[in-house]
C-alpha cells in the first residue's frame, strides 16, 4: 500500500516521494527527482501504473541500551 511520504521508483528510472494520494491505487502527487543532469525536482501527478517499485524503510537502532 502506498502512503504519503513513501519513496518510489518510476518505470522511467527516476526516484520520487509521494506527497499526496489523490485516489489510492490510481493517482498520486509526487516530488520527482529528474534524471536530466541538473538534479531538478518537479511536483507532478503520477498514475499507479507508472510506479516500478516501492522502497520500504526499516529503522534499526544504532545501539541498544
Amino acid at each position: 500500500m502506498i502512503q504519503e511520504g513513501v519513496k518510489i521508483k518510476l518505470k522511467t528510472g527516476e526516484l520520487a516521494l509521494i506527497s499526496e494520494i489523490l485516489e489510492s491505487g490510481v493517482a498520486y502527487i509526487a516530488e520527482i527527482f529528474r534524471k536530466n543532469g541538473d538534479f531538478s525536482v518537479t511536483i507532478d501527478t503520477i498514475k499507479h501504473n507508472e510506479i516500478a517499485s516501492v522502497f520500504e524503510e526499516t529503522e534499526k537502532p544504532l545501539a541498544t541500551v
